[in-house]
């Protein structure tokens, strides 16, 4: 039986799976019977998902992507592996380039049969940020060392429990007047159990999907502007928003974004600017069997907590 057949006791490696994704991976590989070995560098913020498995079906391990001899006992045994790992922070390269590269190579002498890794839409090895590059230099790395490995870019990801909308929801009950960074710029966001299941069905079948590139985003596309009116509309906010200029965004985040807490930093401006949606050259989630869900069927039930009487608001939880 092949892996596109069954992962029922398959062991499948998360790489930073101890993240936001990490978690909504791991839900879908253990409904599908997999074996799980969560490595992170912080195994502690792990821990809530080990008791999603059965006896035995989980394990946590610490492991850490500029240190070899981790990832030798972290691949050990496993029939696949998923590199989560990414940073905004630090040594991109290290995490995201020559480190995803390292892992791949760890992989690959492991006798692992599938390998996926999560990059980003916008991975460009000439990319005005760091980030894009580094992302770009892990696809390069990985595909070196693993040429069969399944590359996935996803777009912005949406969940009930994630930082991006529940971050601007926040503000926008707590603020009377919101700047809008990039107004203009539009993004795809992607539903997190959607990009989980695309995850899932790359690892499940190297044979189809391996060598291969795909750009995994929502079915619709949405300017920065659109997106916090549609999150006001939902937690039934009148919050003012202020579309800024990008001669005065960029400013801001060129002179605060290298101050703790800062609103953005110059690299996530640069980034957003650039928008973030699909580019129509690579094939897209629903190649890998996955049809996407637009944000219009949560939001309105995910939101209520930021109503200004939670649930006890006038309108009605969708």
């Amino acid at each position: 039986m092949t892996m596109a057949q069954d992962l029922s006791g398959k062991l499948v490696v998360l790489i930073g799976g101890a993240g936001f994704l990490g978690r909504h991976v791991a839900q879908e590989l253990l409904a599908r019977g997999a074996r799980l070995r969560v490595a992170s560098r912080s195994v502690e913020r792990a821990f809530a998902i080990k008791p999603l498995g059965n006896l035995g079906q989980v394990q946590l391990v610490r492991a850490d992507l500029t240190k070899p001899d981790s990832l030798d006992r972290a691949a050990a045994g496993a029939d696949a592996v998923v590199n989560l790992a990414g940073t905004f922070a630090g040594d991109l390269d290290a995490v995201m380039g020559s480190g995803a590269g390292r892992l791949a190579a760890a992989a690959r002498a492991a006798g692992v049969q599938s390998f996926v890794h999560v990059s980003a839409i916008g991975a460009d090895a000439e990319g005005a940020t760091g980030y894009a590059r580094a992302k770009a230099a892990g696809e390069a790395a990985v595909l070196a060392a693993f040429p069969t490995a399944t590359i996935l870019r996803p777009s912005i990801l949406f969940g009930a429990d994630d930082t991006f909308i529940n971050r601007f929801a926040g503000l926008i009950s707590l603020l009377p007047a919101l700047p809008v960074f990039a107004p203009t710029a539009k993004l795809q966001p992607l539903f997190v159990d959607d990009c989980a299941k695309a995850i899932v069905a790359a690892l499940a079948d190297p044979a189809a999907h391996g060598g291969k590139t795909f750009e995994l985003a929502g079915p619709e596309a949405v300017t920065m502007l659109t997106l916090n009116q549609r999150i006001a509309a939902a937690a039934g906010r009148s919050t003012v928003l202020l579309p800024l200029p990008d001669a005065l965004s960029g400013f801001i985040a060129k002179a605060t974004g290298w101050l703790p807490g800062a609103p953005i930093t110059s690299d996530q401006w640069t980034l957003l600017k650039a928008g973030n949606v699909v580019s129509g050259t690579l094939p897209g989630i629903e190649a890998l069997g996955v049809t996407p869900r637009p944000m219009g069927l949560f939001l309105d039930r995910w939101l209520v907590r930021f109503r200004k009487h939670g649930r006890f608001a006038d309108r009605a939880a969708a």
